[in-house]
């Protein structure tokens, strides 16, 4: 009986951290590569697709030069204004947003992955109308170079 009420506990208190990481709008796909093959992949499928790369920053770079430890971690940021310019029309705010925003990161364990905000969550978040087309092309585009950089 005790073991069913600590499972129980356990479900009750563990649940609105499973449903809050998953309704966080962050997508992560697992890599089969090194943050830093994971990230040039992934810029490379961002430049083929018409994207601007505006910043690639190496936060254990950074953390190194400051003296202290980070996994290996890599954010790009990247845009293309064809696609942004009507989004942030329609919500200005989602220019906070925007340009989009890659992570390739290696957990604790030394796996790698990749993420970055879908368009739906954006779209949730800046209560954005009439713009489905860019954020559908958007959803497709994000997929795909992931795919590409994980694969």
């Amino acid at each position: 009986m005790k073991r069913r009420s600590l499972a129980f506990a356990l479900l009750i208190f563990c649940a609105p951290a499973v449903a809050q990481a998953a309704d966080n709008g962050i997508v992560t796909t697992a890599s089969k590569h090194s943050v830093q093959d994971t990230m040039d992949r992934f810029a490379a499928a961002a430049k083929e697709r018409g994207f601007t790369i505006v910043a690639r920053v190496n936060h254990a770079g950074a953390a190194a030069k400051a003296g202290l430890k980070l996994r290996p971690t890599q954010l790009l940021v990247f845009g293309n204004p064809k696609g942004g310019t009507p989004i942030m029309a329609a919500a200005p705010t989602a220019g906070i947003d925007l340009p989009l925003k890659a992570l390739a990161w290696e957990d604790a364990s030394g796996k790698v992955w990749l993420s970055y905000n879908s368009p739906a969550w954006l779209k949730a978040r800046h209560g954005i109308e009439g713009v489905d087309k860019p954020l559908a092309g958007m959803g497709k585009a994000l997929a795909a170079m992931a795919a590409k950089a994980v694969e």
